[in-house]
């Protein structure tokens, strides 16, 4: 029997309503998911939408055996009618299932679509983009017991200094927990300003400028 489609292939009825409303497609939204970038709503709607098109895809998978069913060489006998009927009660039963999880996907997408308009998260220099991006895996700022130089320590060993943390820190971008001591690491983590900056639609920049218009020349007869 042929395999149904693998889940990135399987789109539902609220793909383009996901899209439009946290304006990214539902790939990146499974990506930022993974990576860790998500907000508390934006990740609910993220796992919400990823059982939703575990439902389709089974709804994909009877139908397609129901279909070869149908269409096959096999006896037109009662095996065949009650395997005919086995599969149209597990799709019957897969298609609830999927109008289950809509309806929760759904819900978990009302109140992005519902929320005012936020303001375009701001540009910022691609140095801080990578450290955005190394804090999202995890990082303390640390204090050297001998010189006393504070310095962010991260997993992918992106060179973060002190001056671009508090950088990052007055652009409400990261946040610290300074309920720890410096000298075991305070852990610094992405606001949902960050996690915004991160996962905002790139914006194309500006267009290049016209080259300058030279004056005319005026061609005086000899």
């Amino acid at each position: 029997m042929t395999p149904p489609p693998s889940d990135e292939l399987i789109p539902t009825a609220l793909d383009q309503r996901i899209a439009a409303a946290v304006g990214y497609s539902v790939e990146e939204l499974r990506r930022y998911r993974d990576g860790g970038l998500l907000g508390a709503v934006h990740a609910a709607l993220a796992d919400a939408h990823g059982e939703l098109v575990a439902a389709e895809r089974d709804v994909t998978f009877y139908r397609v055996r129901l279909a070869r069913l149908a269409s096959s060489d096999l006896p037109a006998d009662h095996a065949l009618f009650a395997r005919i009927a086995r599969t149209l009660d597990q799709l019957a039963t897969a298609a609830a299932v999927r109008d289950a999880k809509r309806s929760v996907a759904a819900a978990a997408l009302a109140p992005i679509e519902a929320a005012a308009p936020r303001q375009a998260p701001p540009q910022i220099a691609t140095k801080d983009v990578a450290a955005l991006l190394a804090i999202a895996q995890g990082a303390k700022l640390h204090e050297h017991l001998v010189t006393h130089r504070l310095a962010v320590a991260t997993p992918t060993r992106t060179r973060i200094s002190y001056a671009q943390l508090q950088h990052l820190e007055e652009m409400g971008l990261v946040a610290r927990d300074t309920a720890h001591p410096v000298h075991a690491g305070q852990p610094v983590t992405l606001t949902d300003a960050g996690r915004a900056v991160l996962t905002a639609p790139r914006r194309a920049g500006p267009p290049a400028p016209l080259p300058p218009t030279l004056p005319a020349v005026s061609r005086t007869r000899r």
